[in-house]
């Protein structure tokens, strides 16, 4: 399996014509670029957000040019501190173009399987998926690209249904 890196991955919202989507199922990342704005956010420090300045300036970019960029976010509840961090920085995502809701994962359909073996993954255009793949300790080890028709497929009909019940920012009370 070849994995391209973060910056490689986020090369593709560069191609892509519509609509971006990211399913998240992690309650930790890591990822070095998180790391000392995180610590700042848990010692309750003042973040001057440099770090997240090239993400914001893509995402307006994108939705700027009239594409989508949609996440949902499956959380445990209660949240762990890192989905306590990433929540009170999401006005920003949302500032930025991004549709990000939440999803607690209780109110998963019993039963429910996720594709590509529960990882992460970005879904480009309904035609391309970019697969997360992590160390054991949810450290990032970059991003299989797939585009095999029934995994996109399986990937898009779950999209649609986690999207439908989850729940918008706005309305998310953790």
């Amino acid at each position: 399996m070849e994995l391209i890196t973060s910056a490689q991955r986020d090369k593709l919202f560069d191609s892509f014509e519509r609509d971006a989507f990211h399913l998240e199922l992690r309650d930790d990342y890591g990822s070095p670029i998180e790391d000392t704005p995180y610590a700042r956010w848990r010692r309750g420090e003042p973040d001057d957000l440099a770090w997240l300045a090239p993400w914001m300036t893509l995402m307006k970019r994108v939705t700027g040019e009239g594409k989508t960029v949609r996440r949902v976010r499956v959380i445990s509840e209660p949240h762990s501190r890192y989905v306590g961090w990433e929540h009170s920085l999401t006005h920003l995502n949302i500032e930025a173009g991004e549709d990000i809701r939440w999803l607690p994962r209780h109110q998963l359909a019993e039963g429910l399987t996720f594709p590509v073996q529960g990882n992460d993954w970005w879904l480009y255009d309904d035609r391309l998926l970019a697969v997360g793949h992590f160390d054991s300790e949810g450290r990032v080890l970059g991003s299989e690209v797939i585009d095999d028709p029934d995994i996109v497929a399986e990937c898009f009909r779950l999209r649609e249904l986690l999207w439908s019940i989850a729940t918008p920012h706005s309305e998310y009370k953790p």
